[in-house]
């Protein structure tokens, strides 16, 4: 797996373990250099490849929130990824779907 997999993996990794944490504007972005450096903007609505252009960046990220979903898009020269965790009731749905939803009685 590549760094930029990995990072992107990390990222979605921490922003689904702060849990009830909510990002203030609704969203983040992380820049990684060429240097290695690491820049974070809050609420940028910029596209990642923009940003990535703009500040000179390897790789760009952007995490996102909304309700119990984190969403995590990435993109550098080379690859793009996108990684998003599951709302709950999508998961509830799924695992309830081969079950009885009422029983009959005789």
């Amino acid at each position: 797996m590549t760094d930029f997999l990995q990072n992107a993996e990390r990222i979605f990794e921490t922003a689904t373990s702060a849990d009830g944490m909510e990002l203030e504007s609704g969203n983040l972005a992380i820049l990684i250099g060429q240097d290695g450096g690491i820049r974070m903007l809050m609420g940028t609505d910029w596209p990642l490849h923009s940003l990535e252009s703009h500040y000179g960046a390897e790789a760009a990220y952007r995490i996102s929130r909304s309700a119990s979903q984190v969403r995590v898009e990435g993109k550098s020269r080379s690859a793009s990824c996108l990684l998003q965790s599951e709302p709950v009731s999508s998961i509830a749905k799924r695992l309830l779907a081969d079950r009885p939803r009422y029983l009959l009685a005789a």
